[in-house]
């Protein structure tokens, strides 16, 4: 079952992009709503957004509400980012 009431989880469900400067050389790095960072074009520095909290990382329903298959991509892609 999905859930369909939670806001917290609308970003991840349906993802869009937003847009961050390269502190390098301030090229335009568009960053999906559910990934951590994204290398830059221009010049390849790793850009990552200010991490905050997600509802689906701490909520008991996570996995009814995104989806186990979601939820686990999240989690993978959150480990990726930290290695980085």
């Amino acid at each position: 079952m999905i859930l369909s009431g939670c806001p917290g989880s609308k970003q991840i469900k349906e993802p869009v992009p937003e847009f961050y400067d390269c502190p390098i050389c301030g090229a335009d790095v568009e960053i999906w709503t559910h990934e951590m960072s994204r290398k830059c074009d221009k010049c390849g520095n790793l850009v990552t957004k200010d991490e905050l909290p997600v509802c689906i990382e701490w909520c008991e329903y996570a996995a009814d509400c995104v989806g186990p298959k979601v939820l686990e991509q999240f989690k993978k892609r959150q480990k990726e980012s930290k290695k980085e």
